[in-house]
């Protein structure tokens, strides 16, 4: 039996996109996403949650978030959960779940027409797909 891999958040960037550029020209983004959660507990009470996710976009999204993404932006993102691992210094094993984006909609009203407006990019039309799964960065 096939698994599936997919998640699906709306969120704000926690700060703006950190873009670096790895060998051959290939573009990857990496910021963090909260989600907030808002429910009444037993009481009446109204509480909110955050959840803090680390967003990685590759290619063409990444080029497209560095310019038009910034700390408090509303996104929809789509992809899929990654999780990577590596040794610190001391050699201890550290892990890291990340969620690669394959598609983009910003949620952020316009600023020029005054109107609002969403603006659509999907992953799979712009970058080709993620390439480098394994390039540290």
């Amino acid at each position: 039996m096939r698994g599936v891999n997919r998640v699906m958040l709306i969120g704000n960037l926690g700060k703006d996109p950190e873009v670096q550029v790895l060998e051959g020209n290939i573009a990857v983004a990496k910021f963090p996403l909260a989600t907030t959660e808002t429910f009444k507990d037993r009481t009446g009470k109204l509480v909110s949650q955050t959840e803090w996710h680390t967003v990685v976009l590759w290619r063409g999204l990444a080029e497209l978030a560095q310019k038009y993404l910034h700390k408090s932006s509303l996104v929809y993102i789509e992809g899929r959960l990654r999780t990577r691992s590596w040794d610190d210094k001391e050699g201890n094993r550290k892990f890291a779940t990340e969620v690669v984006g394959d598609n983009l909609i910003m949620l952020d009203k316009r600023m020029d027409s005054g109107a609002g407006g969403e603006t659509s990019l999907e992953g799979g039309d712009i970058t080709g797909g993620d390439p480098a799964d394994n390039l540290p960065y």
